[in-house]
């Protein structure tokens, strides 16, 4: 199937990408492809939403029933020490006032609807799985042979992937893009940058009693449960219906082996400053995904022969302002308004040269060379973070001067040098376990299809990772993927892919760097539509 623009993922950055094409020259043909089962399913976030985007790509917005209706009318900021909290000034980035509440995957559905409307093919389900090269140049996407079993023998409901030729394709997979990671190793893309530093988030939503609930009430908290070394923080949005979405990032650069960012979640519920709202509530969802902290330094060279990188894939993320949708949706209408430029020339170049150009004349660029330097500065622990954070916001962050990010994978101490974290069990009512999490999740996956989750050797987990870090992918993994298992024949490391909600949690942290996160076949994965 030939296109003009083949656009791989159907989130914010892709949808709006796709829209700004079809606005801007009616005649492309123009082509989204997602792996989950429909528009909005895999998408997760907070999500407070800043509308300043989308009032330049669909200034209509509200006429058209975007699905934005609960408006942030209450901020609060507070340090949670074990058993108290203590108040603390809005830092500026986190002001709400005048955003709004959101599902994510409700807004994608929307704006999937929006790229339908102006002529936009999408096709949920298809996940993009091989990239096509014509000597060096990307020319569009293979999407997954489907009914192939475990054993990757075909069975009767095999069929063949589609080849989707581009003359442009644009990578819009969301954080640490299984495509992207091998575009940015083919074309070494971060010769120039910093690497990618991640954190992991992990959302529940709840039902609360009426009496407790604030509608428009945004509460961001840090400390407890985080020991001082480690960054991370909570968040607590009230919406409609008397429902509360809450949520607990820790960032992957984190060092105890031990610690587990789902164990953390569920620990900070017991504080008494979140337990007061939660008590004669009802859990009714569960998610988790990684998210992009590295910010401007840890950009990659957006563009590449066929080709260019938009939204979380590349990083455009702020991570002060707790905020990645609006930029997001912003890059892609940048790089759709190069690519109109770039079709309209005449000129067949292979790089879209004008792309990192407008996104450095940007708001967005200015947005986030402004915060730079706040999420590095936590890398020397808490307070002298905070004390950084308040001198970048107040005018340091005009002095020229970038602080650098590292791998994370690097930063795991080894399991005898650190004090093991015995988390305390789930009581079923405020705590829980991840299997019964994994199931609010409504992931599914075709249990007699590859494992998408592939080991580059497979004596690393038991032989390297278990002596050396206590094997830590039993505790990163929000969701249960990953056990190692003795029944008296010697521990046996197991993957249970069909748990897998696609945070990429392990691609990012395993200290060995011996997993390899590839898309299931299409359609697999968590259902996030509501959250």
């Amino acid at each position: 199937m030939e296109y003009d623009v083949v656009i791989v993922g159907g989130g914010p950055s892709g949808l709006s990408c796709a829209i700004k094409l079809k606005q801007g020259n009616p005649e492309l043909n123009v082509c989204v492809l997602e792996k989950g089962a429909d528009i909005g399913s895999h998408l997760l976030s907070g999500a407070v939403f800043e509308t300043r985007a989308l009032d330049e790509l669909i200034p209509d917005w509200k006429e058209k029933g975007a699905p934005l209706k609960t408006k942030a009318t209450k901020d609060k900021f507070k340090f949670l020490t074990k058993n108290g909290a203590i108040g603390m000034p809005n830092p500026p980035q986190m002001h709400n006032k005048g955003n709004y509440i959101i599902s994510l995957g409700a807004l994608g559905k929307w704006l999937g609807e929006q790229a339908e409307a102006l002529g936009v093919e999408i096709y949920p389900g298809f996940a993009g799985a091989e990239i096509l090269y014509r000597d060096d140049r990307v020319i569009g996407v293979a999407t997954n042979d489907m009914g192939i079993d475990r054993e990757g023998k075909k069975t009767e409901a095999f069929e063949p992937g589609m080849e989707l030729h581009a003359k442009q394709t644009v990578f819009a997979e969301g954080c640490h893009g299984s495509l992207t990671k091998t575009l940015i190793e083919k074309y070494d893309l971060r010769k120039d940058s910093d690497p990618q530093t991640y954190g992991l988030g992990v959302k529940e939503i709840w039902e609360i009693p009426a009496d407790k609930h604030e509608e428009g009430f945004v509460l961001h908290t840090i400390g407890w449960p985080m020991d001082k070394k480690t960054y991370g923080g909570s968040w607590m949005y009230h919406f409609d219906d008397n429902k509360v979405s809450i949520g607990f990032v820790v960032g992957l650069d984190y060092q105890n082996p031990y610690l587990s960012p789902f164990e953390e979640m569920q620990r900070y519920k017991t504080h008494p400053e979140i337990k007061k709202y939660l008590e004669g509530g009802k859990r009714i969802s569960y998610g988790a995904r990684a998210l992009v902290e590295g910010g401007l330094q840890s950009l990659p060279k957006l563009t590449f022969p066929g080709g260019l990188l938009i939204g979380d894939t590349a990083g455009f993320l702020n991570v002060p302002k707790i905020k990645g949708n609006h930029t997001a949706m912003k890059s892609g209408m940048i790089a759709a308004e190069s690519l109109i430029a770039y079709f309209g020339s005449g000129k067949d170049e292979s790089e879209v040269s004008t792309y990192p150009e407008n996104f450095k004349k940007s708001w967005v660029y200015k947005e986030l060379h402004k915060v730079r330097n706040i999420r590095p500065g936590f890398h020397k622990g808490l307070w002298f973070g905070l004390i950084h954070a308040a001198f970048q916001t107040f005018g340091g962050w005009v002095l020229p001067y970038t602080l650098k990010n590292h791998a994370d994978y690097k930063q795991l101490k080894e399991a005898d040098k650190v004090q093991k974290i015995d988390y305390p069990k789930p009581d079923g009512v405020l705590t829980f376990d991840r299997l019964s999490s994994v199931y609010l999740s409504n992931t599914n996956h075709a249990e007699d299809q590859p494992v998408h989750l592939q080991l580059k050797d497979q004596s690393i987990p038991i032989a390297v990772n278990l002596p050396k870090y206590a094997e830590p992918a039993q505790r990163y993994c929000p969701a249960a993927v990953y056990e190692v298992q003795d029944e008296g024949n010697g521990p046996q490391f197991v993957i249970n892919a069909q748990n897998c909600v696609h945070c990429k949690t392990c691609d990012i942290k395993d200290p060995s760097q011996n997993i390899n996160w590839v898309t299931p076949q299409g359609g697999g994965g968590p259902n996030y539509t509501g959250m």
